[in-house]
């Protein structure tokens, strides 16, 4: 059995969680819409990621919707006292699976409330504000009004630490002038590197960043460079890109999803993949090759 601890802990909020976490997602059904597609293993994959060391899950109540969370309340609950659920705001799901804006005062508020039901807690850990605009790529503008709806639900005992989810370098200035952020969770990965400096200026600060999509999500990182060094490591490209992440700041914290206990078992050996300097300038190289 993989000791995840050997990719190190870091501190999200005042708790410290092993840098191998779990993200639910996948966990509903297609689209991340509906129920899942077998329910008895979703919730095996959840039971056996807590069995292997994980003590930071990411979930959402838009996942699914409800989906996620409601498993894992079946699976967890009571929850384990080191394990941190972090969730986040910001959209709801229509009729037809689509991801909608949900970024007004009210609509944070029921969220959270949702949150709070469906994960059957009486205070979040972390709630991280997902900013959705026009695209799913982050767009600059003012955030303080919602972070401001999250800040006064904090002070009201529902919400310990607050996060950010798909944002900009100026939004995370912003934001940290309205409120102490634990962590910020933005897409990034062996190509995709426009956070490079934020992820060393959060890490200056003690500050969790959180990437997701760590093969490209949507787009799926295509790379004969990765494919080489995996074969070379008797690794999967998904172990590779993981273990580069982990090994690219000490601030990093990873949520790799699946619902196949099969699949968690790979992206969790990843804690313990040390890539050698060689790989890591090969690998690293491999954003400079993508076209414009």
């Amino acid at each position: 059995m993989t000791d995840i601890g050997k990719a190190g802990q870091f501190q999200m909020g005042d708790r410290i969680v092993n840098r191998m976490g779990y993200g639910a997602m996948q966990l509903a059904g297609p689209g991340v819409f509906g129920p899942p597609k077998d329910r008895n293993e979703a919730l095996a994959v959840l039971r056996e990621a807590v069995e292997r060391g994980v003590n930071h899950i990411d979930t959402s109540d838009f996942y699914g919707p409800h989906v996620t969370n409601q498993l894992i309340h079946e699976a967890l609950h009571p929850y384990p006292r080191d394990l941190v659920l972090v969730t986040k705001v910001g959209a709801v799901r229509g009729a037809d699976a689509s991801w909608n804006p949900a970024q007004s005062p009210s609509e944070l508020t029921k969220a959270v409330h949702d949150n709070l039901r469906n994960l059957g807690v009486d205070v979040l850990d972390v709630v991280n504000l997902r900013i959705v605009g026009a695209t799913h790529a982050p767009s600059e503008g003012s955030i303080e009004e919602r972070l401001a709806t999250l800040a006064d639900l904090q002070r009201q005992g529902l919400i310990r630490h607050l996060g950010l989810s798909n944002v900009t370098p100026a939004q995370v200035a912003q934001a940290q002038g309205i409120a102490k952020i634990a962590g910020v969770q933005n897409h990034y990965n062996l190509v995709h590197r426009d956070d490079d400096a934020l992820i060393e200026e959060l890490a200056r600060k003690g500050i969790a960043y959180v990437p997701f999509f760590p093969l490209g999500g949507f787009s799926p990182l295509q790379s004969q460079a990765l494919s080489e060094v995996a074969q070379s490591m008797d690794a999967t490209p998904m172990q590779v890109a993981l273990a580069w992440l982990l090994q690219r700041a000490p601030n990093i914290l990873l949520i790799p999803g699946t619902s196949s206990r099969a699949h968690l078992r790979e992206n969790l050996a990843a804690a313990a993949l040390a890539l050698p300097p060689e790989a890591i300038v090969r690998l690293d190289e491999i954003s400079s090759e993508q076209p414009g």
